[in-house]
């Protein structure tokens, strides 16, 4: 059975990654998103959503059972301390699952595999990779795309963003970067260049 080839795929939020991730699904590659599994491993009487609810605050689970997820990124975002929190007790969840699904594929005979990942590098999810994308953009046009996706504040997506890395630290740990700053038609073309590089190797 030949193995997956597991491209990774990352950066800051609101870089672009869901449109490169679009891009590489139309040339057959499955794909992985991260966020999916982050909000799986904290559903309703998990013990993930118990484990951050002790280290957190028991409010942050609602009447009825769910994650107030507002509550706790205000909480989660307010210190790297916190964010450090709240990614040792997430990402190895999250890690399990996605492992569980590359098998899935590749036990399906599928050998083309991307994984969006936001936090690909601070999970440890890069050793799973042949190699890493990553999508980067100026910060004016990453905190727009955020507003108008996510209906949060400009408040709380700045505590968001500064926990987040620099540019820099993408792009010294990726093997591509791809740089948003123009059009989503030429976002287009710098992915499928890179997708060509990919699969030259």
């Amino acid at each position: 059975m030949n193995k997956a080839k597991v491209i990774g795929l990352t950066g800051p939020m609101g870089s672009g990654k869901t449109i490169v991730a679009g891009v590489f699904s139309d040339f057959s590659y499955k794909v992985i998103d991260a966020d999916v599994y982050a909000r799986k491993v904290v559903e309703k009487g998990s013990k993930t959503l118990a484990d951050l609810a002790s280290v957190f605050g028991e409010d942050i689970i609602c009447d009825d059972g769910t994650l107030n997820r507002r509550l706790l990124a205000q909480r989660a975002f307010v210190s790297k301390e916190n964010t450090d929190k709240l990614n040792a007790i997430t990402h190895p969840a999250i890690l399990k699952l996605v492992e569980s699904k590359i098998k899935e594929y590749t036990d399906k005979g599928y050998t083309k595999i991307v994984y969006d990942a936001p936090l690909l590098f601070e999970s440890g999810s890069d050793k799973l990779c042949e190699k890493v994308v990553s999508v980067i953009a100026f910060e004016d046009d990453r905190m727009k795309r955020v507003v108008r996706r996510d209906k949060l504040t400009q408040s709380e997506i700045q505590r968001r963003f500064s926990a987040q890395h620099s540019d820099r630290f993408y792009t010294e740990k990726s093997d591509f970067v791809i740089i948003n700053d123009s059009s989503i038609e030429e976002l287009i073309l710098k992915t499928r260049k890179v997708i060509d590089a990919i699969e030259k190797v």
